[in-house]
């Protein structure tokens, strides 16, 4: 049985593995990173092995829950859904691993801001990807993908326009967010926020388009 888990996805994990050992080495164990600022002053701290043991853990929970994922579906789902589901797991661990690499780069004093641009890049991403959806039309083969399908096509039509807007209205506040540099804390929400957001609010406006 095919596995959404790729050696890819596996490079991936193992570069954010990689990245936090080098972090331990090299940031001191009483160092904590500004989370978020107050004016000149940091008013939210993150212990160094608190906020390096996130990234690590959250890439294993998600390689065990798209493989277990993978192991539920039929062959049928499988090879409808792996061109979403594969790149999605690739977005969500790359995110992983850029926010670990700006943790590391803060944590020796370099001015080099990965999270902020992390945050631009995923925001101009999400953006583009809800003008793409918003703007989409039906095909058999294109839109979104869940487990049941949408039989009207003004049903079609809102739950891709809804799910579009709400896209680009996250990408635009990440890029807001990156760009007024709201600290580490807040951008690191923001990123799961702007991954599941949209996705909690397909789901909901397609069983509502199904009444």
């Amino acid at each position: 049985m095919p596995s959404l888990v790729t050696r890819f996805h596996l490079l991936l994990l193992a570069v954010t593995l990689a990245i936090t050992g080098v972090a331990l080495l090299r940031i001191p164990a009483t160092f904590a990173f500004p989370a978020h600022w107050s004016g000149s002053a940091a008013d939210w701290l993150w212990p160094r092995n608190l906020a390096l043991a996130v990234a690590p853990s959250l890439a294993l929970l998600l390689l065990l829950g798209f493989f277990i994922l993978g192991r539920l579906l039929t062959r049928n789902q499988f090879a409808k859904s792996q061109h979403i589901l594969d790149p999605l797991l690739s977005l969500l661990l790359g995110i992983l691993s850029a926010t670990q690499l700006g943790l590391l780069l803060t944590g020796i004093g370099s001015d080099l801001d990965v999270i902020r641009l992390t945050g631009f890049g995923l925001g101009i991403v999400l953006l583009v990807l809800g003008v793409v959806l918003f703007e989409a039309e039906r095909h058999t083969y294109a839109g979104l993908r869940m487990p049941w399908p949408i039989a009207a096509d003004a049903a079609w039509t809102l739950v891709h326009r809804a799910t579009g807007t709400a896209t680009s209205l996250a990408g635009m506040g990440l890029l807001a967010l990156a760009w007024f540099d709201v600290g580490i804390g807040l951008l690191a929400l923001a990123f799961a926020s702007a991954i599941v957001i949209p996705g909690l609010e397909a789901g909901i406006t397609m069983m509502l388009g199904r009444r």
